[in-house]
């Protein structure tokens, strides 16, 4: 007889997804056993199955569930409406507070992925590819330049994810940085970079670029 879940079920089942996350990303998806997960997670192994059929299973809810979550944020910001120019501040700052909050998932989606069979794979990178397209989408709309185009939009798109989803690796948030200072430098160094060439006259640019040079040549 199939055990009948209680009012707690999905509290119990957010609580392991948590922990789980944290042993994912400390130890490594690959190399963390049931046994890990049970002892970690201070669940038996038939309470743990009866949560998630599977290790891959878990590791796929997970991933499901953070990058689901991520979209959801980033399609209500667009939804407030505005000009691009205030749609993309505010796409960076709950990107970044959305990482910020979930930094283990988020190494676990940047390292695990292809752990998941391609059939698993594909519900979560069409979620990412919505994502990717919401941005691009923004970024083009903001582009009177003509910078941005069919052909290299992907790539600005992906410099732009680039400064936010890899940050894990040096940025803390708990630092002097908060998250919403960190969208703000991010809007401020991408923006410029979109909205306007720096214009440098040949002689200025000498007086930068020598000093580096020098220090290039004696190293």
């Amino acid at each position: 007889m199939a055990r009948i879940r209680s009012a707690s079920y999905p509290d119990i089942q957010r609580g392991i997804l948590v922990k789980a996350a944290e042993l994912f990303a400390n130890r490594g998806y690959e190399r963390t056993s049931i046994a890990d997960l049970t002892q970690y997670c201070d669940q038996s192994r038939g309470a743990l199955y009866h949560y998630f059929k599977s290790k891959e299973s878990l590791l796929q809810a997970m991933l499901d569930t953070y990058v689901s979550g991520m979209l959801q944020q980033l399609e209500l910001a667009v939804a407030q409406g505005g000009a691009p120019v205030d749609i993309l501040p505010r796409l960076i700052e709950v990107s970044v507070a959305y990482n910020a909050a979930s930094p283990h998932e988020q190494v676990i989606l940047l390292n695990d992925l292809s752990s998941l069979s391609e059939r698993d794979q594909q519900p979560i990178v069409k979620m990412q590819q919505k994502i990717v397209d919401l941005l691009s989408n923004v970024l083009v709309r903001l582009d009177h330049g003509g910078k941005i185009t069919r052909g290299n939009r992907r790539m600005y798109t992906m410099m732009l994810l680039g400064i936010i989803n890899y940050a894990h690796n040096w940025y803390d948030p708990t630092g002097r940085v908060k998250p919403k200072q960190f969208a703000k430098m991010a809007i401020d160094l991408f923006l410029r970079g979109v909205e306007r060439d720096l214009a440098v006259s040949p002689r200025k640019r000498d007086h930068v670029m020598a000093p580096l040079q020098r220090r290039i040549a004696h190293r």
